[in-house]
């Protein structure tokens, strides 16, 4: 922009002064020309006569020659060129019977000439030269030269100082966003990108930094569930070694005393076999790793977990019925149906007291979707708890659920399974007393084979 700016300005500037004496110093040539064409032969005296209208024009020097090149006029006053001849190029075209203008700029002035041909009865008998050197228009052009190099310095200097303070203040930014990357790559999640503003970079800093959040959320969670699993696997790995040592150590343990200890190492043994499975099966989740959907009609799956959770809401006391609609269809794999579904009633009958009661509720809603309900009538939740109900070894009363045999798993694994498939789960307790466990799925809306 600056070199256009010191270059496009005085271009035009120059071409304009050259039009502006083209016209001017060729007309001037022309009233000359005018003063001469009534003479049918040039010499010295007739030339010297017709030309009192030279001394009006104001240029620098006029050469009249006659059809040879002779100067039978100049108006230099010392040196003039009377008697000899003249080789311009301006009078060597004149007498061949062309108009010549040319101009230069240099030196810090305006070099013009120009020429035409003196005619009588169209025969050429001389010609007229017309010579201008103009300092004038020549400082002009300089002065606006120099005025424009003065603004283009101040508009550079301008642009310099203001490129250095956006620089500056771009590379404190990006140094700063460099450094929380450098804090957080190694480890320190709460550490938090400062940086103000409503550009680029101040919206990848609120990007880094809600990134951030999640790295600190899912390391926290990360580590909860690290530390809670080992928890949850060292206690039956250390009742099992406990056990195993008090029958080793133990002389003559009396046989019923024995099967007692290795009844109770094959439930720890059980139970840990239960926890590994559970930890599998969210590994899985978590990676993404799910088996290929179908339609499934959720009513036989249903049923069939019930036929299997009958006995054991027998053996307990627990009325355990169901109640189920037509048509409950959804996209997705059999077997996650079913751990749901068992997940679900499993862990109503566990927790209800005997004389309880269980049911279970399937059916289709107007919006197409599945819903599946499994409520009782204990003693539910407590409030405080709800929002957590769904956490990963979450457990409500620690003891009772252990004692139970439960692992703090099933409810995750419901909720990671539903939400896989883009479905919802969530827990609420009944206004009469009891909880309630609601799941949904997304209907299918295709047509089942067989």
């Amino acid at each position: 922009m600056l070199l256009l700016l010191n270059t496009y300005p005085l271009l035009v500037s120059e071409d304009l002064v050259f039009r502006s004496k083209a016209t001017n110093l060729q007309g001037s040539v022309s009233v000359m020309v005018n003063a001469l064409s009534g003479l049918d032969r040039l010499t010295e005296e007739s030339v010297s006569g017709a030309m009192s209208v030279a001394a009006e024009a104001g240029l620098s020097r006029i050469l009249v020659t006659d059809a040879a090149g002779r100067v039978l006029y100049d108006t230099r006053e010392t040196g003039g060129a009377v008697g000899s001849v003249a080789l311009y190029t301006e009078i060597v075209q004149a007498l061949m019977g062309y108009d010549a203008f040319s101009c230069t700029y240099r030196d810090g002035a305006f070099r013009s000439r120009a020429s035409s041909p003196v005619l009588y009865r169209n025969q050429i008998i001389g010609a007229v030269y017309a010579y201008e050197y103009d300092t004038e228009q020549a400082a002009l052009l300089a002065g606006l030269q120099g005025n424009l190099l003065r603004l283009s310095a101040m508009v550079g200097g301008a642009v310099l100082v203001l490129s250095l303070i956006l620089s500056k203040a771009l590379t404190r930014k990006i140094g700063r966003l460099l450094t929380a990357i450098r804090q957080v790559r190694e480890g320190a999640y709460s550490h938090r990108a400062d940086i103000r503003g409503r550009d680029e970079i101040a919206q990848i800093g609120q990007e880094f930094n809600s990134l951030t959040d999640r790295l600190q959320t899912t390391e926290t969670a990360r580590r909860r569930f690290v530390s809670d699993a080992s928890h949850e696997l060292k206690t039956p790995l250390a009742a099992i070694r406990l056990l195993s040592d008090s029958i080793l150590q133990t002389e003559a343990m009396d046989p019923e005393t024995t099967r007692e200890f290795v009844a109770d190492i094959g439930r720890e043994a059980e139970r840990l076999s239960r926890i590994t499975e559970d930890l599998l099966r969210l590994t899985r989740l978590d990676s993404g790793v799910l088996e290929p959907p179908a339609a499934v009609d959720v009513l036989p799956v249903l049923e069939q977990v019930l036929r299997m959770m009958n006995l054991v809401a027998q053996e307990k006391g627990v009325d355990l019925t169901y109640s189920a609609g037509e048509d409950c269809v959804v996209w997705a794999a059999r077997d996650e149906i079913h751990q749901v579904i068992y997940n679900l009633v499993d862990n109503a009958v566990k927790y209800s007291a005997s004389g309880g009661s269980v049911q279970v509720a399937l059916f289709r809603e107007e919006d197409r979707t599945v819903r599946l309900t499994v409520s009782d009538n204990g003693a539910g939740i407590p409030e405080a708890d709800l929002p957590r109900i769904f956490e990963r070894f979450y457990r409500v009363d620690k003891a009772r659920s252990r004692a139970a045999g439960g692992t703090g798993l099933g409810l995750a694994i419901v909720s990671d399974t539903v939400k896989r498939r883009g479905g919802a789960v969530e827990a609420a307790n009944r206004p009469g007393g009891g909880a309630v466990f609601t799941v949904q799925w997304p209907g299918w809306e295709g047509r089942t084979s067989g």
